[in-house]
């Protein structure tokens, strides 16, 4: 049985990861295309082809820590060896040379491209440690649930905290351009100096307690991959869970810009505030946070993780839809949006957890019927797919909005514009979720098949 100390250690790694990961999802394709100074289509494709590398540099990285062997474990040491590239990495990204149009591209592209190879080099890893840390299936969603909800607690205090960075770290001067480019800057400097303490924290906190049967080679490992039927349908899964979050949040900041506007206030009677995209995204993060910590009872209650992960799509296809219907410029209009955001946040917390301890259940299910776990190729998968959802979502979201007429910093949008928004935060991830229940429906590893793979792993190991 892993101690506390470790379940918490473990959910500052995803802490530092979510901060990060959060912020790009959510907030770097309008720094793009009104800070940095792209065009919509230029970014939707930066966007795209750059996470494209990451196809390749998941499976890599999983297959290089397999295959690592420290005083430390296979997997735990990449956390204190990349927590300062990871750091650099984030402050360069957000960084806007004086470069011309091309110049600037180009920066985009490189500065993008390591930032994504230095976070497989730390994140793959460090998913993969679940694996090693606990034999137990249950155990196994415990450690999730810590690791998802402290990543929760990362993501509201960057997205709550980010806004509010930018406008009191920027730049002064008569050129608001110029100003918002420092202060973007900034901003991720202290984002980063939080985020390489809390790696390194991790690392301190954490043990490796399984020894994985020894890698053979890279082919039989993929070949067990390719092979392995529950992968393939959970590698979809995850990978709909990523395009799911990632429509929404990279769609908040441009519809409370353009939609809602900057300054539209909330009353609830005892309170009022400022509803700004910030305080929409960190409400979600907060229910993410409550779905992490009900994501084992509601496995229980449910019976199993397929079964809750199945109710959490229903749940999120129909508030995804009643999204579209909400008015947008009324104080009621924005008590609802408030609502089903904490709503449907709720559930992706649910599901957030199941993911990876399912991910654990697939490298077991691995080693009994192939002889081979491949921990870190299969949850470089995981990893993988969730990074190309992104990748697909915040592509898909320039695309359709620059298809749909939307033209960054202009004063007002057309009708076809405001259509876009609404639906990329409604019609367009429903069809996502129904896409991942359908999937789940063919998902094998229920939690008897789980109890009967834990006995045959346990005879193997004496």
């Amino acid at each position: 049985m892993a101690s506390l100390r470790e379940k918490v250690g473990y959910g500052f790694g995803d802490m530092s990861s979510s901060m990060f990961w959060k912020i790009f999802s959510y907030y770097l394709p309008i720094f793009y295309a009104d800070v940095f100074g792209l065009s919509l289509g230029a970014t939707g494709m930066l966007m795209l082809v750059t996470r494209i590398w990451d196809t390749v540099s998941d499976p890599m990285m999983g297959a290089i820590a397999d295959r690592t062997h420290t005083r430390w474990g296979k997997y735990r040491p990449f956390l204190l060896w990349f927590a300062a590239p990871f750091a650099i990495a984030g402050c360069l990204l957000f960084t806007t040379p004086h470069f011309g149009e091309t110049g600037k591209l180009v920066w985009a592209y490189a500065t993008y491209i390591l930032m994504m190879t230095v976070y497989t080099g730390i994140n793959v890893p460090y998913g993969s440690m679940l694996g090693v840390m606990t034999d137990n299936s249950d155990e196994k969603t415990i450690f999730s649930s810590f690791r998802m909800f402290f990543a929760y607690a990362g993501s509201f205090i960057a997205l709550f905290s980010w806004e509010p960075l930018v406008k009191a770290l920027k730049g002064t001067g008569a050129d608001e351009i110029l100003g918002a480019q420092v202060g973007w800057q900034n901003a991720m400097y202290v984002i980063a100096g939080a985020c390489l303490l809390m790696f390194l924290v991790c690392f301190l906190m954490t043990r490796e307690h399984i020894k994985p049967t020894p890698s053979a080679s890279i082919w039989k490992d993929v070949g067990s991959l390719v092979r392995n039927k529950p992968w393939w349908l959970l590698t979809c899964v995850a990978l709909c869970t990523n395009l799911f979050n990632t429509l929404r949040g990279s769609t908040a900041a441009f519809y409370f810009k353009y939609l809602i506007g900057e300054q539209a206030g909330v009353d609830l009677g005892f309170v009022s505030f400022i509803f700004f995209a910030g305080v929409f995204l960190a409400v979600g993060e907060v229910c993410n946070m409550i779905g992490v910590a009900l994501a084992v009872p509601v496995s229980n209650i449910a019976g199993g993780k397929k079964p809750a992960f199945i109710l959490s799509s229903i749940a999120l296809i129909i508030f995804s839809v009643a999204f579209f219907y909400l008015p947008t410029a009324t104080n009621a209009g924005y008590i609802w949006i408030l609502v089903l955001q904490i709503l449907t946040s709720l559930f992706t917390g649910i599901v957030s957890p199941l993911v990876w301890s399912m991910y654990a259940d697939v490298a077991d299910y691995s080693q009994a019927v192939n002889g081979s776990a491949s921990t870190g190729l299969v949850f470089s998968s995981g990893s993988m797919a969730q990074k190309f959802g992104g990748a697909i979502a915040g592509s898909a979201v320039m695309w359709i909005l620059g298809g749909f007429g939307l033209v960054s910093n202009a004063p007002e949008q057309t009708a076809s514009a405001i259509l876009g928004m609404k639906l990329t935060m409604s019609y367009f991830p429903a069809t996502v979720a129904a896409i991942m229940l359908v999937l789940l429906l063919f998902y094998p590893l229920s939690k008897r098949a789980m109890v009967q793979i834990a006995n045959k792993l346990n005879t193997m190991r004496k």
